[in-house]
C-alpha cells in the first residue's frame, strides 16, 4: 500500500509527488498524458528563463522519480474508500493508498465519478472544480485536491506551488507535526 497517491503528473501532481517522495513517504503518481502544460511555452516560471511545457512536465516527473515516487502511465477511472484508505482503479490494475491527491487540472470527470463535492470554477474555461478547504481537503476525508482542479490559477508556478502545499499538509498530518523540507548547499 502507498501512503500517498497523486492522480495527475503535470506541474501540480509532479510537485506533490516530489515533496511526498522526498519526505520518505511511499508515493505513487498516475500520468494520463493529458496535461495541458504539454501544449505550453513557459517564460513566467520563477527560476526558469524559458522552457517548453513538455520539457517542464518531464523534468517534474523525473524529479519525483529521483526520490522514489513510482510512476504509472494510466488513466484513473475511479477511487473508492476501503478499510485502510482507498482503492484506485485504472483500466488494467488496482492500487491502494492511505491518502490521495487529485491533481487532474481542468478534468473533473474523476471527481464527479467519485461523488466529491464540486462547484463552479472561477478561471476562464474551467467549468467545474473540487470544493476544498484552505489545506486542500475535499468532502471525502483522505481525498485532497490541488492545482487547477482545486480552483487555483492555471499558471504552472502557482499549480506547482499548490501541489507542494497540499503534499506538505498531508505529510504533516501523517507525521503528527509540521513537515519542513529545506536543503542546504553542500
Amino acid at each position: 500500500m502507498y501512503e500517498i497517491a497523486i492522480i495527475g503528473a503535470g506541474p501540480t501532481g509532479a510537485s506533490a509527488a516530489l515533496f511526498a517522495a522526498k519526505s520518505g513517504k511511499k508515493t505513487i503518481m498516475f500520468d494520463s498524458n493529458q496535461s495541458v502544460t504539454k501544449r505550453a511555452w513557459v517564460e513566467n516560471h520563477y527560476g526558469v528563463m524559458e522552457i517548453s511545457g513538455p520539457d517542464l512536465v518531464e523534468i517534474g516527473k523525473k524529479q519525483a522519480e529521483k526520490f522514489g515516487a513510482a510512476l504509472v502511465e494510466a488513466t484513473v477511472k475511479n477511487i473508492v474508500k476501503s478499510d485502510n484508505g482507498f482503492v484506485i482503479s485504472t483500466v488494467d490494475n488496482q492500487y491502494e493508498a492511505q491518502q490521495v491527491i487529485i491533481a487532474t487540472g481542468l478534468f473533473a470527470e474523476l471527481a464527479e465519478t467519485m461523488g466529491l463535492e464540486i462547484k463552479s470554477g472561477t478561471e476562464p474555461r474551467i467549468k467545474t472544480i473540487i470544493a476544498v478547504d484552505p489545506a486542500g481537503k475535499s468532502s471525502i476525508p483522505g481525498i485532497w485536491a490541488a492545482g487547477t482542479i482545486a480552483g487555483v490559477s492555471m499558471h504552472t508556478i502557482i499549480t506547482a506551488g499548490d501541489g507542494a502545499k497540499v503534499a506538505i499538509n498531508i505529510i504533516s498530518e501523517l507525521n503528527g507535526e509540521r513537515y519542513v523540507d529545506h536543503d542546504v548547499m553542500k
